[in-house]
């Protein structure tokens, strides 16, 4: 709890001190995650992501985030002998460096950073053998990273981005997350 405090007071610093070209908001938006695992198929799952953005810069500007996530995955062996569902609550802290293109009322975005993603909670159905019976330990934060394109409309923002793992969620099995999300946000500053 500790680390998501020091996160969010680190983004009020930040944003406090660059107020030449601030904007703050608050975004939400749907997001479609896979956890790629070893030796077993995986399909998607629809999440949710709600939280606050800060927008400081010009031309070129900085990022930062903190949202909360519903992400997870589908898998099962070929034969279908072995299947299950994990869904995960996340924290997400993503740095983001962008470039803006355009006017100031309308104007295009391309952005990328990296993403700590902290496991608040976790669920795992499984029909797994005990060769697998510790599937289902999960590490409680990953890093990753998120590249992806922007519009800003007056103060409306959208943003669509991909989000990859590169460090795994269990070691064990290769389990990386892979999201693909869509947000809407409105400036409020």
């Amino acid at each position: 709890m500790k680390k998501y405090l020091l996160c969010l007071a680190m983004l009020v610093a930040v944003s406090i001190t660059a107020r030449a070209q601030l904007s703050l908001g608050i975004k939400g938006g749907v997001n479609l995650s896979n956890i790629n695992t070893d030796n077993l198929s995986s399909s998607n799952r629809t999440g949710y992501q709600a939280g606050v953005f800060a927008r400081i810069g010009g031309g070129l500007y900085l990022q930062p985030e903190m949202y909360v996530s519903g992400t997870g995955g589908d898998f099962h062996a070929n034969d279908n002998s072995v299947s299950g569902h994990v869904s995960f609550t996340n924290l997400n802290v993503p740095l983001l460096l962008g470039k803006r293109f355009g006017t100031s009322g309308t104007n295009f975005r391309i952005m990328a950073g990296p993403v700590y993603t902290g496991v608040l909670s976790h669920s795992l159905s499984q029909s797994i053998s005990d060769a697998y019976n510790d599937f289902g330990k999960y590490k409680s934060g990953t890093l990753g990273y998120q590249a992806g394109v922007g519009v800003d409309i007056l103060g409306l923002t959208a943003d669509l981005r991909y989000e990859g793992g590169l460090t795994k969620i269990n070691e064990n099995y290769g389990q990386r997350a892979n999201i693909f999300s869509l947000s809407v946000g409105f400036k409020i500053l």
